[in-house]
């Protein structure tokens, strides 16, 4: 079925898939980090390739964007059905609620794998003290790879306050014609180009900026960085008012292979940019470069999560039990992933095998890890309304046609 023939009572399948896609991404990106040639994480495995900094680069550019657009697209197809009461509660109980319950456990399980890596390294010789306690505030507490849902909320209850002065004053519906229409123009590769000035001005301002890591990650703090705030508030923003223009999607997926080039070309501009495949760490000082990278950043942000979105809905917008069984999965799979990905690559930094092989063990043993927790401690459970919103009966065959993804 392809994206013209969608209409609201339908699942979005394809969309579903991509948004667990992104998420299932985040394991293969944070088990390429040990094999860069690079000190950026803290696991550093014996062997190193810039594959696997280009690897990196490739994945960073799109996922986190694609995630927020379809987070804005489906926050405004529930907030449609349920209303802002019943849309605040729900997001709250599935997007805080796991935030404040396995932040703690997660935190001790990645310093317990740090421990654990010294320990290893110091193969049996005397350890120096352990550093000081760190102390956090709230400006610098550490928020892991669950920053994402921090963002999630503040994003939530920014758009509830956006959006209700326009809901009370535009009884006749005239600034939403107005808006639908800007749509219609925005939801193409110039689209793509004009939504990336904002962010790429938002990078040009950021001391310190890398251009190689993309939009700096707001994982410290609770008050996101100026570039993650514009860049991922403008395509959040993006995929809510897509929804009103449902059928904007079908120019999304004609536009998709032009989207993917443009994406293909700013992306690598901003690489060679940004030093080549091997990443560099430094901050861009020049401030003809550190333009030139901003715009092809902002650029291949957009562009990229344009053409994921329109090859999603090309290629999987049928419906797919495997499918749909790891798009459930992969919220909590991204969820308890890093500890077990750390893990993997404690095990496996020593081992004389070429990273390629490495980094397919690391993912492999952490899917199959976490995909069994899932169906043996959530899927089944309470767990599983409270994660995905509904809890699949032991030996149910799930409907192919459910609700709509939220």
């Amino acid at each position: 079925m392809s994206a013209s023939e969608i209409d609201r009572s339908e699942r979005l399948h394809g969309l579903d898939a991509l948004r667990g896609g992104a998420l299932l991404l985040g394991v293969v990106l944070h088990a390429s980090m040990s094999f860069m040639p690079a000190p950026i994480w803290i696991v550093s495995d014996d062997q190193q390739s810039i594959g696997a900094g280009v690897l990196f680069f490739a994945i960073h550019i799109f996922r986190m964007a694609t995630f927020f657009l379809l987070a804005g697209l489906f926050a405004h197809m529930m907030l449609g059905r349920r209303g802002v009461g019943g849309f605040f509660k729900d997001r709250f109980i599935r997007i805080g609620g796991p935030l404040g319950v396995f932040w703690t456990p997660v935190m001790a399980a990645i310093i317990a794998v740090l421990i654990w890596n010294a320990i290893r390294q110091a193969a049996g010789a005397p350890m120096g003290p352990p550093p000081p306690p760190p102390t956090y505030t709230w400006l610098t507490i550490p928020l892991t790879h669950l920053w994402f849902l921090w963002v999630l909320m503040l994003l939530y209850v920014a758009v509830l306050i956006l959006r209700a002065p326009f809901a009370m004053l535009d009884r006749s519906g005239g600034w939403g014609r107005t808006v639908d229409g800007l749509m219609s123009g925005l939801a193409t590769p110039w689209g793509a180009v004009l939504l990336a000035a904002p962010l790429a001005a938002a990078l040009w301002v950021e001391p310190n900026w890398v251009p190689f890591f993309g939009i700096p990650t707001p994982d410290h703090g609770l008050v996101p960085n100026l570039s993650a705030s514009v860049g991922f508030g403008t395509v959040f923003g993006f995929g809510f008012l897509l929804d009103r223009r449902r059928d904007l999607l079908a120019k999304l997926e004609g536009w998709a292979p032009v989207n993917l080039i443009l994406a293909v070309v700013a992306g690598t501009a901003l690489l060679l940019l940004a030093g080549g495949p091997e990443p560099s760490i430094v901050p861009v000082t020049d401030p003809a470069t550190k333009a030139m990278a901003a715009g092809a950043l902002g650029i291949a942000t957009f562009a990229s999560a344009f053409a994921a979105v329109g090859l999603a809905l090309k290629l999987f917008s049928g419906h797919s039990a495997l499918r749909r069984y790891l798009a459930d999965a992969s919220y909590w799979i991204y969820i308890v992933h890093l500890p077990l990905v750390m893990v993997g690559q404690v095990l496996v930094q020593d081992w004389a095998m070429v990273w390629p092989v490495k980094l397919a063990v690391v993912v492999a043993g952490v899917l199959a890890v976490s995909v069994a927790s899932y169906e043996l401690l959530i899927r089944h459970s309470f767990m599983g309304r409270w994660l995905n919103g509904r809890r699949v009966p032991w030996r149910h065959k799930p409907d192919a046609e459910l609700a709509p993804a939220e």
